[in-house]
C-alpha cells in the first residue's frame, strides 16, 4: 500500500525571471502547494499571478518578509532574490524554523556564506542549495556512468553567454553568474572532493566589466578540471549561449551539450526554443527545475537526504573555490 504524499506548502521569495519559473513550476507539482509570494514590488506579485492560470484564487502576495512568514502557512521557502539578499533572508527563515531552498550563489563572499553555519542542520536537511544541473536528465546518466566506470582523469566545462549579459546584469561576472554551476557539478562528480590547487585568470579590457574567466583545479587523486565561462557569444548562438561538458576516465570519455537543447526552429534565421531542460508549465511542469523541486519536497518531508552538490557544505566548498580563483586572478 502506498502512502499518499502530503503536498508541502511552499512560498517563493524574489520574483525575477527565475523566481517566476519557480512559482510556475510549483503551481503544477502534485508534491507542492504554492501558498505565498514575496517581492519588492506589487507589480511583480501581480505579474506572477497572471502566469498561474486555472487557479480559483490568487496566491497571496507580500511585500514584507516577516509578514509573509507570520501570515502564510508556508512550511518551506524558495529564496530566488538578489545574491546580496540571500544570507539575510535565509537567516530570517532558518531562525523561524523553516526549510529553505536557496538559489546560487549562496552569498557574495565566503564570510557571509559561513555566517549561516550556526543555523544549518548537520545534514543540511533544513537548507538545500538550488542546483538544477544534478537533476538534468543527461547529467544524471553521466553521473551513473562515472559511478560505474570509476576514477576520472580530466573534466572540461565550457559555459558561454551573450555579450548582452554585461549590460543586462551589471556587476555580474562569469565566475559567479555562470561558472559557479559547473563548479557545483564538478563537486558532485567528485563526491565532494575539496581540491588542492587552484589557478584562474579573468579578462577585463580597460574600464569594461570582466567578460571572460578561465580556471583550473587539481585534485589529490590527480584529476584535473578546467573551466571557461564568458559573456562573448553572438545573438545567433541563442539567448543563453551554449554549454559543453566533457569527462575523461581510464579507457572512456563522454561529452554532453545540454544547452541549447537539441531542437532548432528555422525561419529567416535559427532559433533555439528550448535552451535549457526547463518546462515551467503550471499545468504540466517537466525538466530539471521540476525534478529539483520534487526533491526539495521529499527533503522537507524527511523522505530523502539533500544530494551531494546541493548541501550547505558543498556551497561553502564552491565559495572557497571562487575565493581561490579570485586571488589567483588578482595575482
Amino acid at each position: 500500500m502506498t502512502t499518499a504524499f502530503n503536498p508541502v506548502k511552499i512560498g517563493v521569495i524574489g520574483l525575477g525571471a527565475f523566481g517566476k519559473l519557480h512559482a510556475q513550476t510549483l503551481a503544477g507539482l502534485a508534491e507542492a502547494d504554492l501558498v505565498a509570494l514575496v517581492a519588492r514590488r506589487q507589480a511583480s506579485l501581480d505579474e506572477t499571478n497572471m502566469l498561474l492560470p486555472g487557479r480559483d484564487t490568487e496566491v497571496p502576495g507580500y511585500l514584507d518578509l516577516h509578514e509573509a512568514i507570520s501570515a502564510s502557512d508556508a512550511q518551506a521557502w524558495i529564496v530566488a532574490s538578489s545574491s546580496a539578499s540571500h544570507v539575510p533572508i535565509t537567516k530570517v527563515l532558518l531562525e523561524a524554523g523553516k526549510t529553505v531552498l536557496l538559489e546560487k550563489p549562496i552569498a557574495e563572499d565566503l564570510e557571509q556564506a559561513q555566517s549561516l553555519a550556526p543555523l544549518v542542520a548537520d545534514d543540511s536537511s533544513n537548507l538545500m542549495l538550488g542546483h538544477i544541473l544534478i537533476f538534468n536528465s543527461e547529467i544524471r546518466v553521466l553521473m551513473e556512468q562515472v559511478n560505474q566506470r570509476g576514477q576520472l582523469t580530466y573534466i572540461n566545462c565550457v559555459r558561454h553567454r551573450p555579450t548582452s549579459v554585461v549590460t543586462n546584469y551589471p556587476g555580474e561576472s562569469p565566475l559567479y553568474l555562470t561558472m559557479v554551476h559547473d563548479l557545483y557539478m564538478t563537486l558532485a562528480l567528485t563526491h565532494g572532493d575539496p581540491g588542492k590547487r587552484f589557478w584562474a585568470r579573468s579578462a577585463k579590457r580597460g574600464d569594461e566589466p570582466c567578460d571572460l574567466t578561465i580556471a583550473h583545479i587539481e585534485f589529490e587523486s590527480g584529476l584535473l578540471a578546467s573551466f571557461s565561462a564568458s559573456f562573448l557569444t553572438t545573438p545567433g548562438m541563442g539567448d543563453d549561449g551554449f554549454d559543453r561538458l566533457e569527462v575523461f576516465g581510464k579507457g572512456w570519455a563522454a561529452r554532453l551539450e545540454p544547452n541549447p537543447r537539441p531542437i532548432i526552429v528555422w525561419d529567416d534565421m535559427n532559433h533555439f526554443p528550448m535552451n535549457l531542460e526547463i518546462i515551467a508549465d503550471p499545468n504540466a511542469p517537466a525538466g530539471m527545475l521540476a525534478e529539483q523541486l520534487r526533491c526539495f519536497c521529499r527533503v522537507v518531508r524527511g523522505m530523502q537526504r539533500v544530494p551531494i552538490g546541493a548541501r550547505y557544505e558543498d556551497a561553502i566548498t564552491v565559495q572557497q573555490w571562487c575565493a581561490a580563483f579570485e586571488r589567483s586572478a588578482a595575482e
